[in-house]
């Protein structure tokens, strides 16, 4: 039996199921409280116990680890504006091929501080091992890791990248669109109609859609999309 702050015990078993539901069924606390016949909190405090022991008070979940991501995360959103956590996660399973990537730690916030005060409290010889850092465009992320981690390599993730690729993309066929028709596109306009064909993968385009941008590149007004997108969908996964 587990012991709870509140008196209330959970037999492991039920504690295995309570976090299961949640995490592999995406049950909400409340059908996990109905579940095992105990009140919101007695649920909540449980799992939240058990997830510290088995993931944050784990002394190896930091071993091994070479390649880290970092990005941002909006957990609430309020009137007085979003709540972010700073999500740290472990990539080399990915780069080695030999698993999915692993969470590491959510901080609480989103600035050059909050990232750099967690790398600050990780051995020197693990920050030493970590060879690159993943993350996104902002700044305050890219300074924290090159004072925490002056070895380690800083890349854009590949999500980022092609998004950043794809929202350059919009902005050209915008301003073309704009440029020729002294407006914002209609479902008649070529640039409208074909601004979800252009997001597509070379690979991933189907014979319809090929016709569609060949229509559409055909015509020289359109060459400035055509030269933004020739670079843009080959990058597309």
């Amino acid at each position: 039996m587990l012991p709870l702050r509140n008196g209330a015990k959970l037999s492991r078993a039920g504690m295995r199921w309570a976090v299961e539901a949640l995490v592999i069924d995406h049950l909400t606390v409340s059908r996990v409280t109905a579940g095992l016949g105990v009140s919101w909190h007695t649920a909540n405090n449980a799992v939240l116990a058990e997830g510290r022991r088995v993931l944050i008070d784990d002394p190896a979940r930091f071993d091994g680890v070479g390649v880290i991501g970092v990005d941002e995360h909006v957990w609430r959103h309020t009137r007085l504006g979003d709540k972010y956590v700073t999500v740290i996660i472990d990539l080399t399973p990915v780069r080695d091929k030999t698993g999915p990537s692993r969470l590491l730690d959510m901080v609480e916030g989103r600035s050059k501080v909050v990232l750099k005060s967690w790398l600050a409290g990780r051995p020197r010889a693990w920050r030493d091992g970590v060879e690159v850092v993943a993350m996104d465009g902002f700044t305050g992320f890219k300074t924290a890791a090159a004072e925490e981690l002056p070895k380690a390599t800083a890349v854009m993730d590949p999500f980022h990248v092609v998004r950043l690729a794809g929202d350059a993309l919009d902005v050209c066929r915008r301003r073309v669109q704009q440029h020729l028709h002294g407006r914002r596109g209609r479902r008649s306009d070529p640039l409208y109609k074909a601004r979800r064909t252009l997001h597509t993968g070379a690979g991933l385009l189907t014979d319809r859609q090929r016709a569609r941008l060949e229509a559409l590149f055909a015509d020289e007004e359109h060459v400035e999309v055509e030269a933004r997108s020739s670079g843009r969908r080959p990058c597309r996964p």
